[in-house]
């Protein structure tokens, strides 16, 4: 069954589930500056709009837009910047 999940306030709220690809959330996140920490790899593809994230190891931040995804490792953190209302899809490994 699926489980809602409420961040930040309610700024970012997803849905998680789970697959024959195994655990997964999808969400969206308002406007704002966030902190994750992973417990597992994750794979997050930005599925409308565009955010802005620092990856651990990076100094520089770089933009995600609609359609790509980027990879963080599992017990490291990353931070996220949104400019307007996001949506995405995290598979977890």
């Amino acid at each position: 069954m699926f489980n809602t999940n409420e961040y930040f306030d309610g700024k970012v709220k997803s849905i998680s589930f789970e697959n024959s690809e195994g655990p997964a959330t999808i969400g969206v996140m308002a406007p704002g500056e966030y902190k994750f920490g992973t417990s597992k790899k994750e794979y997050m593809t930005v599925t409308s709009g565009k955010m802005t994230v620092k990856l651990p190891g990076n100094e520089n931040w770089e933009e995600v837009e609609a359609g790509n995804t980027f990879e963080v490792e599992a017990d490291s953190s990353f931070l996220v910047k949104v400019e307007d209302e996001i949506s995405y899809l995290c598979l977890y490994r």
